[in-house]
């Protein structure tokens, strides 16, 4: 039996332990964010966080998990409530097919994590591992700056409040 963390909730399983952590989202927790895309950590459609880092899902077997806090898309807010990201993602229209958006979203969660004011370079670099076969690239990049500009306002809220 293996406990997961996912998205502040835990999960036992008793899938085998090399089993990739993209079908225990998928098949048994009914995650569906996480799409399956390579299988070969080539296309960046499995991204989640582990310990607010990207890793692929579909190369990550579950026993190298269970004591890291893993979120996926769902993770990040709803149909209802959106997350900056999520909610930036949706006003620049980033996505056509939608396929390799949940990976990207969580790429520039987890950038912005990290820096909530990244230059052009800096989104480039931290998209980089995840492939757009439809070309909405520009969109994308409009979308994360869209996005730290709401995790900028986030921080000075935050902030004020605490003071």
């Amino acid at each position: 039996m293996i406990t997961l963390r996912v998205n502040g909730s835990t999960f036992d399983t008793d899938s085998d332990p090399e089993t990739p952590l993209l079908y225990v989202l998928r098949n048994e927790m009914e995650l569906n964010g996480a799409k399956f895309g390579c299988g070969l950590g080539q296309c960046g459609s499995c991204t989640v966080l582990a310990d607010n880092r990207p890793i692929f899902s579909c190369l990550t077997p579950i026993a190298m998990l269970s004591e890291r806090e893993i979120t996926t898309l769902e993770g990040l807010g709803s149909i209802d409530d959106p997350g900056p990201v999520q909610r930036a993602f949706i006003e620049e229209q980033a996505a056509q097919c939608g396929y390799c958006i949940p990976g990207m979203i969580m790429r520039a969660h987890a950038l912005l994590l990290q820096n909530s004011a990244p230059d052009e370079a800096a989104i480039r670099e931290a998209l980089e591992p995840s492939l757009c076969r439809c070309g909405t690239h520009l969109r994308i990049l409009r979308a994360v700056h869209r996005a730290s500009d709401g995790f900028q306002e986030q921080t000075s809220a935050a902030g004020e409040s605490t003071q």
